[in-house]
């Protein structure tokens, strides 16, 4: 299965989402700080990231930009509960493949993300 690194300033949004996807088979990483996420990031393989857009010192979009430059095949996906199209425009623009709004429901988040990983590397 997949390797998942999720970042939320939410310690429960994490954990929930760790439970579930763990249940899916996954390896799910999680992470509260930014800087953690990205530092795993650099010398462990990702298929895909969930990150959360409202952070304590960077933005989720700013986050997946590093991503990014680490892992260009990553994929992503957005969780935001303040929706805006501009973050949504950027998001998508640096490669996420979902923009969901949270509280996001828990058999919506299984087939965003057996959808994305379906879809096999990014650039494939």
């Amino acid at each position: 299965m997949a390797a998942i690194l999720v970042l939320d300033d939410e310690p429960d949004a994490v954990v929930l989402i760790q439970r579930v996807l763990k249940r899916k088979g996954h390896e799910v990483f999680v992470f509260t700080e930014e800087e953690q996420a990205i530092a795993f990031a650099r010398s462990n393989p990702v298929d895909l990231a969930i990150l959360d857009i409202k952070l304590k010192k960077m933005s989720g979009v700013e986050v997946l930009e590093e991503l990014k430059k680490i892992n260009p095949a990553m994929h992503a996906m957005m969780l935001t509960g303040f929706p805006t199209l501009e973050t949504a425009k950027r998001a998508v623009s640096l490669g996420a493949d979902q923009y969901c709004v949270k509280p996001i429901e828990i058999d919506e988040l299984v087939q965003k993300v057996t959808s994305i990983l379906s879809q096999g590397p990014e650039g494939a």
